[in-house]
């Protein structure tokens, strides 16, 4: 027999046990109460009955949507109530990566990710998928985008973890991160306790992994970048590589430090390793790396190719006040970074985006001092602003203003600004943090109630009348005196004027989507999470995280490309996340080949390769089908090592940039370079639908002469 229920109805079930542990000390007394509250649990008649999940949900990561009585019948179920913004949702993550690796669905456990969504971006499916391949999430996710589930059990914040029987019955709940010993205990005993009662089924539930569909990139989900001094090295944080790429301006590899495993080594660059990087600054010959998984902060010395850490264990920390040095500090989910002053000594400190305890920490590369004078020894990791409470509080005293899950920084050092700015991302705001007091102001987003994290949107307008949707990147431009952001979930790059708080998007239509333009109006983005200025602040570097691009936004011309990431002479040895080909449809034999004119091209040149395809009259592309471009050339394929060669075509109202750059190192002075183009479409009442496919055919000849101009090649052609 089942009864109705919520999360009321067990906890005051389970409120003795939780009482119980708290006094139990060893490990035989912690199991024992637990198995007695099982047993009287399970022997009262009626069960605490889980709702089935809706028909019609989207599932990623099984070969068919999951049904509790079916399916998961016969098993422990662990319930992850989660949104993938949350920075408590992704620090319970490697806790269940654990729980699985000990009991998998062949000895009755099962996780199931239960995505319920605080912001609209995030009820999306594709945006979803994004995260749980970001955060190598391998047990079955439900988007239950209405929150349906959340509202009937009266889940009431993230996360929050509910554990069921093997009939679907409610056993336990643990809220919030932190709970890794009950989760293990509670699960371990309830797979015992319905193993003995024979319960328990050992049968597979059908896993199908989303990343084994997908085709490898060069890379994946970068989600910082930065420039050095003068503008000609940019260093990219290759975060689903677990790497660091330092590139020239034009992409062209110079380092490649880490990856594609992750974990956590120091060394050399070929035997180092970092578990999902996001913040990287630079100054001179040397990177700082927000290491933001392994929460540590990592050196690298370009000088004498090592890696080493300089701040954090190794693991999770809970200390929200700081002050030890080096490998005796903990610290908890390093976000961002960005190099500033405090005292005399210029970039003598590296400010620390510490996302997991909504907090703003100074490391000290050298001797400095706080406001007020308290002077701070080299290599003190040290809170900064923020209590540590997950708020949207301003306030002149730095320890008591609130943040919610900081996540970029840039400093502004000159007059009259002399400030950090701060992407505040779950507050959807925009704050500033002075460098001579350390008080915290409102730039644009959010609203007066400091606990109120709710208030986002997509307005452009003036301070608290903007608003915005958990950016995750600033770029503050010295020689425009203007503030860009990474306005993440809108898909969009804004830009802030600070003396007058005027906010106004400057690129990006507001549609998660993969296009150059090239105009900023039709740009489109994917959550870009990371900003950087270069070229004199005449051009803005955004990482375009989901679409696996740094993107150039020349400020000056107002048109968008992507930057070529070439990586020459070297195998790019992917995770096992990703398969080794994207396998593409063979063009049909009486598809058109259009020969175009011979092209005189030098190393290092950038071909820009316009794609103006039209359809025939009365017909559109047919949404979700696999069009598509894909580069190749025959006989000479180190033309293209390493570089992007094929992409999807989701809109030809504008026209596609395809950007190729002509290998530093070449093995012949001719090649040809073939574009394929696939389309799929239908006419607009649907009464016919039709794949037609080009092919173009440029050929080259590659000088020994550099030459610096972008050559722009039109591929035209009507069906």
């Amino acid at each position: 027999m089942a009864a109705g229920c919520s999360l009321s109805s067990l906890l005051s079930v389970q409120t003795q046990l939780d009482h119980s542990l708290q006094d139990a000390v060893s490990t035989e007394q912690k199991e024992k109460l637990v198995y007695e509250y099982l047993k009287k649990l399970d022997g009262r008649g009626q069960d605490l009955k889980v709702p089935e999940f809706e028909d019609g949900l989207e599932w990623l990561n099984t070969k068919s949507p999951l049904s509790l009585s079916k399916h998961l019948s016969g098993k422990v179920v662990v319930l992850d109530f989660f949104t993938y913004c949350c920075i408590n949702c992704m620090h319970l993550l490697p806790d269940l990566h654990e729980l699985e690796h000990e009991h998998s669905d062949k000895d009755g456990l099962v996780v199931v990710g239960v995505h319920s969504a605080k912001f609209p971006n995030e009820k999306v499916l594709e945006n979803i998928k994004s995260a749980v391949l970001r955060y190598n999430v391998t047990h079955p996710v439900v988007n239950d985008a209405d929150a349906k589930l959340w509202q009937e059990l009266e889940v009431s914040c993230w996360p929050t973890l509910v554990i069921l029987g093997p009939r679907g019955n409610m056993l336990f709940s643990l809220v919030g991160e932190g709970n890794k010993e009950k989760l293990f205990l509670f699960t371990a005993a309830a797979l015992k306790f319905y193993t003995g009662k024979g319960e328990v089924k050992n049968n597979s539930i059908g896993i199908k992994l989303y990343r084994d569909a997908l085709p490898p990139s060069i890379l994946s989900f970068p989600s910082k970048v930065t420039t050095d001094s003068s503008g000609n090295r940019l260093v990219i944080a290759d975060t689903g590589h677990h790497r660091i790429l330092l590139v020239r301006k034009n992409g062209q590899l110079l380092h490649s430090i880490g990856g594609p495993k992750s974990g956590w080594k120091d060394g050399s660059f070929a035997e180092s390793a970092f578990h999902s990087p996001q913040g990287v600054a630079m100054k001179n010959d040397t990177i700082y790396v927000a290491d933001t998984e392994n929460h540590l902060i990592r050196k690298i010395d370009l000088l004498e190719e090592k890696v080493s850490t300089i701040a954090g264990i190794g693991s999770q920390g809970t200390d929200k006040e700081g002050g030890a040095t080096g490998l005796k500090q903990q610290i908890s989910s390093p976000w961002d970074l960005a190099l500033g002053t405090a005292g005399s000594n210029e970039d003598n400190v590296l400010w620390i985006a510490m996302a997991g305890t909504h907090q703003i920490w100074a490391l000290f590369l050298e001797d400095g001092s706080l406001p007020k004078g308290c002077v701070v020894k080299k290599g003190t990791c040290i809170r900064f602003a923020g209590s540590g409470n997950e708020e949207n509080r301003n306030n002149s005293y730095p320890h008591k203003a609130g943040f919610a899950q900081p996540s970029g920084l840039s400093v502004a050092q000159e007059e009259p600004w002399s400030c950090v700015f701060i992407a505040d991302a779950e507050s959807s705001t925009v704050r500033t943090m002075s460098l001579k007091e350390g008080a915290v102001k409102h730039l644009v987003g959010g609203e007066r109630d400091p606990l109120n994290l709710f208030a986002f949107g997509d307005v452009d307008g003036a301070g608290i009348n903007a608003k915005l949707q958990h950016p995750l990147g600033v770029a503050w431009n010295k020689q425009k005196g203007l503030l860009y952001v990474a306005d993440s979930y809108n898909h969009k790059i804004k830009v802030v004027e600070p003396k007058t708080k005027q906010c106004a998007t400057i690129a990006g239509t507001g549609e998660a989507s993969n296009a150059l333009g090239p105009a900023f109006t039709r740009a489109a983005f994917n959550e870009p999470g990371g900003l950087a200025v270069g070229e004199n602040g005449r051009v803005l570097y955004v990482a375009d995280s989901n679409n696996h691009h740094i993107k150039v936004l020349d400020l000056e011309t107002q048109t968008v490309s992507v930057l070529p990431v070439t990586i020459e002479d070297a195998f790019v040895e992917l995770d096992s996340s990703f398969p080794a080909q994207r396998k593409l449809p063979k063009l049909p034999k009486s598809s058109p080949q259009v020969p175009m004119s011979p092209l005189t091209v030098s190393s290092g040149q950038i071909l820009q390769l316009e794609l103006a395809v039209t359809l025939p009259g009365g017909t559109q592309l047919t949404e979700g089908a696999p069009s598509y471009w894909a580069l190749s050339a025959e006989g000479s394929e180190w033309f293209l090592q390493g570089q992007c060669v094929y992409g999807d075509i989701v809109d030809l109202s504008r026209p596609l940039v395809i950007s190729v750059t002509v290998p530093g190192r070449t093995q012949t002075p001719n090649a040809v370079l073939s574009v394929d183009v696939c389309l799929y479409f239908c006419s607009k009442d649907d009464s016919a639908c039709m794949m037609k496919a080009v092919s173009f055919m440029q050929p080259m000849q590659i000088a020994k002469t550099n030459q610096v101009s972008t050559a722009k090649v039109l591929l035209k052609h009507h069906f």
